[in-house]
């Protein structure tokens, strides 16, 4: 029995975002990729977070709005396609409605008035907020219901970005777009595909653009340095990079008495599968700056719930994602097996489906117990750390908002001695351990870079790098601070670059997911950054703009119209 006293907690961390979109394509590959997160991920999310709150449950979860995702939800064009987009939706149901009554096919067209209902209910959801997703999540962060985190400014992918003060930029520009829109410093961030690199020398993967070979090897900072200077407390690591860590640093947590030996409980923590469930200081104390701790994943409850071939969203009864009715683009057939063919497919069930995710979620219950049951203490109780792309449910998996509700109502109870807890509320119970020496690595393939570095990809690097150094020069220099052309210009220059370095496109690129999408994406974020570029270089020569060039610079600002307030100072070189 818990009674207040939880002998362990599992923490949840949902990481929503998608790549800039707005102004960049509509279908099938573009706008259309935001309205349906927001139809089938973002409100449904909110739903479940305000019938946990009529119950007095929290969900406790971890949700990351990427800086870049807030921008998008905030964006005039969004609030606008948005209602009309769930029209559409529900006149498809409509039409599918009848087209299935029509020929006798009674199932299909229940589920048809169940698509129907579905959208009207997004759509009243998205009028009762005022067109504003972001509040409808405030609201649950500001009652301490959830911890809302932040990432980079544009999910580039740190471990291979090319300046620490590009680093430091994705940081603070992402924490700043956090505080514009949500109130707040934010306490913890996903650092993009869990990507970590400690500090060091470095070199250049590949040759830039312009240059014979490699730039020489030069000294890094490390990840956790340029979160620590933007106020940033957590992140998350692969469990990998826990299991090849270098060894402890010799610092006691509390490093008020100097390098000490490394405490025994700390050398104890790191056997066995306990070694997953504690947050740890990561790298050595920061002079000036507080330490980060970094939560590790858990590898036995990740693979439950993100496979599709063996774990929950890989069950017969639930919705198939791939399987859809054209032109609406609805959905009518369950999973049926995961490796059968789309004309194998059976009609789906949504009651069934929905029994489905209690079955579910009392399993996952075990699984969790299980993990835990090792090092269940209430003096020191451990934390399992669960994250998953917030995508994942409801957008992928259409009955994961359901289950993650009867997750949380299930870890509630008071025979559970388990709890939900956010990672900021763990660290105020339960500081880290002690000081650890990681390893590079991600939470992709292999556990490396080689998601967003590879033959298909490298090309995109060699052209990152070159604008990555411009981009420093020119905030280096003073003439970009005079509240007129040159700072209008420098902030665009910061604008282009920030969504060249998102990890989407090599993400894309590698999966083949919308390849092509991606490497247009980059291409036309790489031509606006050399016309900017351009534009600078005449305003550095003239003092002003030809008409033609302030034209382009327009057009370009009104498509990339994000993060405002965009500080070019962050990019200027760092003097440490």
């Amino acid at each position: 029995m818990k009674n207040g006293r939880p002998q362990g907690y599992l923490t949840f961390t949902l990481h929503a975002h998608l790549p800039y979109v707005v102004h960049h394509g509509t279908w099938p590959h573009g706008l259309e990729w935001l309205l349906e997160a927001a139809a089938e991920t973002y409100l449904p999310l909110l739903r479940v977070l305000g019938n946990l709150e009529r119950d007095g449950i929290a969900l406790n979860a971890n949700i990351n709005l990427s800086p870049v995702l807030l921008e998008q939800l905030a964006h005039p064009t969004f609030k606008a396609e948005f209602p009309a987009y769930v029209k559409r939706k529900i006149l498809a149901a409509l039409e599918d409605e009848n087209y299935f009554r029509m020929g006798g096919e009674q199932h299909f067209a229940e589920t048809a008035v169940y698509w129907r209902d579905f959208f009207l209910q997004a759509l009243q959801d998205f009028e009762a907020l005022e067109g504003d997703i972001i509040a409808g999540f405030r609201h649950f962060n500001d009652a301490g219901l959830i911890e809302i985190i932040t990432c980079g400014a544009t999910h580039g992918y740190m471990p291979l970005l090319g300046t620490d003060e590009s680093i430091v930029a994705q940081v603070k520009t992402g924490v700043a777009a956090h505080q514009r829109h949500l109130g707040r410093q934010p306490r913890g961030i996903w650092a993009p595909e869990c990507g970590y690199r400690p500090a060091g020398p470095w070199q250049t993967p590949v040759t830039p653009e312009g240059s014979a070979a490699p730039w020489p090897t030069f000294s890094r900072i490390g990840v956790e340095q340029a979160l620590a200077e933007a106020g940033i407390e957590f992140f998350f690591v692969d469990s990998h990079l826990i299991e090849e860590s270098v060894h402890f640093n010799p610092y006691e947590p509390n490093i008020a008495g100097g390098p000490v030996g490394a405490p025994a409980a700390i050398e104890v923590a790191l056997t066995g599968s306990s070694a997953y469930y504690h947050p740890y200081y990561v790298g050595e104390p920061l002079a000036g700056a507080h330490p980060v701790s970094a939560f590790p994943r858990d590898p036995k409850t990740g693979f439950q719930v993100w496979s599709g071939d063996q774990g929950y969203p890989g069950d017969g009864n639930y919705l198939d994602f791939h399987k859809k009715r054209w032109p609406g683009g609805h959905r009518y057939w369950q999973v049926t097996h995961a490796e059968a063919d789309l004309a194998l497919k059976t009609p789906y069930c949504p009651e069934r489906a929905a029994a489905r995710t209690r079955d579910h979620a009392e399993h996952f219950v075990t699984v969790v117990q299980s993990a835990l049951q090792d090092c269940l203490s209430e003096d020191n109780p451990p934390i399992l750390t669960s994250p998953f792309d917030a995508e994942l449910f409801g957008h992928w998996w259409y009955e994961g908002p359901m289950w993650l509700e009867h997750v949380a109502r299930a870890f509630a109870r008071e025979d559970i001695p388990i709890s939900l807890i956010t990672c900021g509320a763990y660290l105020e119970q339960h500081p880290s351990l002690g000081y650890l020496s990681l390893e590079e690595g991600s939470w992709g393939k292999s556990g490396t870079n080689e998601v967003w570095l590879n033959p298909d990809t490298a090309w995109t690097w060699t052209h990152i790098y070159p604008a990555e150094a411009r981009v420093r020069d020119v905030a280096t220099g003073g003439l970009w601070n005079d509240g007129g052309p040159g700072e209008r210009i420098a902030k665009q220059l910061c604008r282009e670059l920030l969504l060249l370095e998102s990890s989407d496109w090599q993400f894309l690129i590698t999966t083949e997911a919308a390849a092509d999408y991606a490497i247009k994406r980059f291409n036309t974020h790489l031509g606006q950054f050399r016309d900017v570029s351009a534009a600078w270089d005449q305003f550095a020569a003239t003092g002003g703009l030809e008409p033609e060039t302030e034209a382009r610079l327009k057009e370009i600002e009104e498509r990339d119209n994000i993060f405002a307030d965009i500080d070019p100072a962050l990019w200027a070189r760092r003097i440490d």
